[in-house]
């Protein structure tokens, strides 16, 4: 009887990470929170869910001074790289920044 060997998959390798490379597996998020007092709040994740929790727990610096924060809109892409434009496009509070807020209806 002749055994063959295989290495073993990338998953269960030694030291293999676990972060997914990007097969449309793994999608980065662009969202905006809105407080009750109107503040608004922009930020990138790729673990949208997680990322919200944080902020609803206070454990942001920026949005825990927020009273009732809520997540308002969010856009997704398919890598970090295009997600950290759109934050940085809207970060600018310039034409991108103000097309969206009124697309939205919030000016």
């Amino acid at each position: 009887m002749v055994v063959q060997w295989s290495p073993p998959s990338p998953s269960r390798r030694a030291g293999s990470k676990t972060k997914i490379k990007n097969n449309n597996k793994c999608m980065f998020y662009v969202y905006l929170i809105v407080g009750d007092n109107s503040k608004i709040y922009v930020g990138y994740s790729a673990d949208l869910k997680r990322r919200l929790n944080e902020h609803l727990n206070d454990k942001v610096y920026t949005t825990k001074r927020m009273k009732n924060p809520k997540l308002f809109y969010y856009e997704a892409y398919p890598n970090e790289k295009l997600a950290k434009e759109r934050e940085r496009k809207l970060k600018q509070y310039g034409s991108s920044y103000n097309g969206l807020l009124k697309r939205l209806g919030l000016k």
